[in-house]
């Protein structure tokens, strides 16, 4: 008559032991029964308002196949899904202080990030380069040796222009933009033949522009291609390796493809805009093989 009482108060025990084993933002789901996702308004296309003002985007997506996964790893399919709107100067604070669980958008994966949280596996590789008009027949860096060149001052697009200019002495005359609206004011009216900025940023802003069919990305690169994560807390282990196997799960699918077309080579919401970004070569094989390393090396195709 004791077995089943003793069965059963193990069975209790094995319970019991599961639930404390939880620890960090597995935890902090199952016990709020939420989980937030932070975003940001005008990240075009990996997180941004659409016209019902809902953050929607390529991040975004991503983000929401990791709730997914936490919802059935803890047998909770009625995780309610809180989004909050973050900026690029509060977004880390927020991460850190538990407000945020993921955040979903461009944030670039480096070395001194890594100091104060974590990433996912990459989900995008940018790099800078420059937008010029077709018609003025500038397709590489060398080409811009004495030429005008905008970018946003303050800004490391602005710093691997100079760098660059030194290096290669092309007395390009520098122009720092107040922000990325002057920057491409100035090319558009002629006063700078060339405007530096990461690429997929550019791409954006030339189809946004009056007309998108006058301009031209360069192929040359003023940097390595540098990678963007989703972010979350450090030392999580459990949560890291739950978003870990699913962007992998994600990005060996023919779904990634799919995704990265609907966000990146096709038109969007709100406006029909499509900003015709091949994924590179470089993107590619970051999906075969993925790493949330913040080394740019890493992803160098050989």
């Amino acid at each position: 008559m004791r077995l089943p009482t003793v069965i059963l108060a193990l069975t209790c025990l094995a319970g019991a032991a599961s639930a404390e084993d939880l620890s960090g933002t597995l935890q902090k789901v199952k016990e709020t029964k939420k989980i937030t996702l932070g975003y940001q308004e005008a990240s075009v296309p990996f997180s941004y308002l659409d016209g019902n003002q809902k953050p929607v985007g390529f991040a975004m997506d991503i983000c929401l196949k990791v709730v997914d996964a936490v919802k059935k790893q803890l047998g909770m399919p009625d995780i309610a899904v809180d989004t909050l709107a973050v900026t690029s100067s509060n977004r880390i604070p927020l991460m850190v202080n538990g407000t945020l669980d993921l955040h979903c958008s461009a944030t670039t994966n480096n070395a001194d990030r890594q100091k104060q949280v974590a990433f996912t596996n990459t989900h995008f590789l940018s790099a800078t380069r420059f937008a010029a008009k077709k018609a003025s027949k500038i397709n590489t860096i060398d080409d811009l040796k004495g030429k005008a060149v905008t970018a946003v001052a303050g800004s490391v697009n602005l710093t691997q222009l100079a760098k660059v200019n030194t290096e290669r002495n092309l007395g390009i005359n520098v122009m720092p933009a107040k922000d990325q609206a002057e920057a491409f004011l100035l090319l558009e009216t002629d006063r700078a033949q060339a405007y530096a900025l990461d690429d997929v940023q550019l791409a954006v802003a030339i189809a946004r522009s009056k007309e998108p069919q006058l301009y031209m990305i360069s192929e040359e690169a003023f940097s390595k291609p540098e990678p963007y994560g989703i972010m979350l807390r450090r030392e999580d282990a459990p949560f890291k390796a739950l978003a870990d196997r699913t962007t992998a799960e994600l990005y060996a699918s023919p779904e990634i493809e799919a995704l990265y077309r609907k966000w990146l080579q096709s038109p969007t919401p709100p406006n029909g805009l499509n900003y015709n970004v091949p994924m590179s070569p470089t993107l590619r094989n970051a999906f075969k093989k993925p790493s949330s390393s913040a080394d740019p090396d890493v992803y160098v195709v050989n």
